[in-house]
């Protein structure tokens, strides 16, 4: 694994931070086994995705979305989280606030003890019905022969945002909020091009909080970030962690 160096600026920041946000995307699920939205082997290739991920698409043929959407639950099921979803759990121990916006479905930071995480794009593990609202969380829906339904007769669908459909409004606004109001924000594994998900790390530059951008590949946001580095999630966020306790236990020393 390589050894990360980390800029003198940034780790200013990093001893005087009291407030963190981490703005992650596909690629720190890729990391944990998921296939990616928009890679070239993105399970999305297969299929057109308004054939699948729309409201119209769903009342048209509404057991085809369900049954691609009980795949996805298989393949989230089967993947535990990796060491960057631990790693920034483990974060919330070194600072005041440690928030995670996610634009991710698979609920994995959350397993790996996350403790506040907005979930801009839904939750795929979460569903309700589309007539009464009545939720439906954490169901196996495995055994069911075609889309479920609501008691009241409604289709049960997933908790996800489909192409045409809003934000959820709470946790939009609470993740402004959080970005304008952190010290530093890190973007992790995302192509930042996603929109309205993409303006949370460009909030915090205009508010002039530091942003680091830890991802493969560059993208729209690393020209704007104060620090770019190359490299998985999974390898620099535990040495980040190691850095922030080495850190810490100057302070206590001195």
């Amino acid at each position: 694994m390589q050894n990360y160096s980390f800029s003198g600026k940034f780790i200013d920041k990093l001893k005087s931070a009291r407030k963190i946000v981490f703005f992650t995307g596909a690629g720190i699920s890729a990391e944990s086994g998921i296939p990616t939205f928009r890679g070239t082997n993105g399970i999305w290739n297969k299929m057109k995705p308004e054939e699948l991920a729309s409201f119209s698409a769903f009342i048209k043929n509404p057991k085809l979305v369900w049954d691609w959407y009980q795949y996805r639950r298989d393949i989230v099921h089967k993947t535990q989280p990796n060491p960057g979803h631990f790693a920034i759990a483990e974060l919330e121990n070194y600072f005041n606030q440690v928030t995670v916006v996610t634009q991710n479905v698979d609920n994995l930071h959350r397993r790996a003890g996350s403790k506040t995480v907005y979930e801009l794009h839904g939750n795929i593990e979460k569903n309700y019905c589309i007539d009464c609202r009545k939720r439906y969380d954490f169901i196996n829906f495995q055994d069911s022969p075609s889309s479920p339904k609501c008691e009241c007769g409604g289709l049960i669908r997933p908790d996800i945002v489909w192409f045409g459909e809003m934000l959820p409004d709470d946790q939009y606004s609470a993740s402004e909020k959080t970005a304008a109001d952190c010290d530093i924000l890190f973007s992790i594994g995302t192509s930042a091009v996603v929109f309205p998900a993409a303006y949370i790390p460009l909030i915090a530059k205009n508010n002039r909080k530091y942003v680091v951008e830890i991802n493969l590949e560059h993208t729209d946001l690393s020209y704007k970030a104060d620090e770019f580095i190359s490299g998985k999630s999974g390898d620099v966020l535990p040495q980040l962690l190691q850095l922030v306790k080495e850190l810490k236990n100057q302070n206590v020393q001195n």
